[in-house]
């Protein structure tokens, strides 16, 4: 009895704290992560302030938590799709579409998290800074590496120059972002699919390989 008393507090504090970093998430990807406080996201939920302090000691702890939460959100709607298809050229073309779709249709209202709060700490010392910072290699690295995996099926030349071609393409896509999210104005994510789409074609060793159109025609 004890201890399903127990299971009962350990689940309802876990679904509070999924609660907490959900609305995080939200506030930190439009007014940053300095944005947060315990106190008011307790306010706007409607929940226990002494509740909330528990699950994090610090407003640290919490934005450290909260970019945690981004990034699992990121790889499910960034990296995951893309994994459906097998290593070559069209899983990266998957890879730039997936994260226009998700800037795109707003998974987080600011338009990409980590675009913004990397913003916010690039010239901060710290844990945040050092996690985001993380975070931002991590997708550099995964960019280059499906790049090379594009390369070892023949399908992207064997002299692209793989850290620059990566560049480039999160390049493209954080203009996009920034534009759509400045202006409120979406045509951007289309120029940018253009623009990767074309990069992608003088990389290929088989332009056909791509759809012919960002539409996929």
């Amino acid at each position: 009895m004890a201890a399903t008393h127990i299971d009962g507090r350990v689940a309802r504090g876990n679904q509070t704290r999924q609660l907490v970093l959900k609305r995080a998430m939200q506030v930190a990807s439009v007014e940053g992560l300095e944005g947060l406080s315990l106190g008011r996201l307790a306010g706007e939920l409607k929940l226990s302030k002494s509740g909330v302090f528990a699950l994090f000691g610090s407003k640290e702890d919490l934005q450290l938590a909260t970019v945690r939460a981004a990034i699992k959100v990121y790889l499910e709607h960034v990296v995951q799709p893309a994994r459906e298809l097998p290593p070559g050229i069209n899983r990266l073309w998957r890879v730039c579409t997936s994260w226009l779709t998700y800037s795109r249709e707003r998974v987080f209202p600011g338009g990409c998290f980590f675009y913004s709060t990397s913003a916010e700490y690039d010239a901060r010392a710290g844990k945040v800074h050092d996690t985001l910072a993380a975070a931002r290699t991590d997708w550099s690295t995964y960019l280059e590496q499906t790049i090379v995996e594009a390369q070892q099926t023949e399908e992207i030349a064997e002299d692209i120059d793989v850290p620059q071609l990566a560049f480039e393409l999160a390049a493209l896509l954080e203009m996009a972002n920034a534009e759509s999210v400045l202006h409120d104005d979406f045509t951007s994510y289309d120029k940018a699919a253009t623009a990767i789409l074309n990069r992608l074609r003088g990389a290929a060793t088989d332009p056909s390989l791509l759809p012919g159109t960002i539409d996929g025609q």
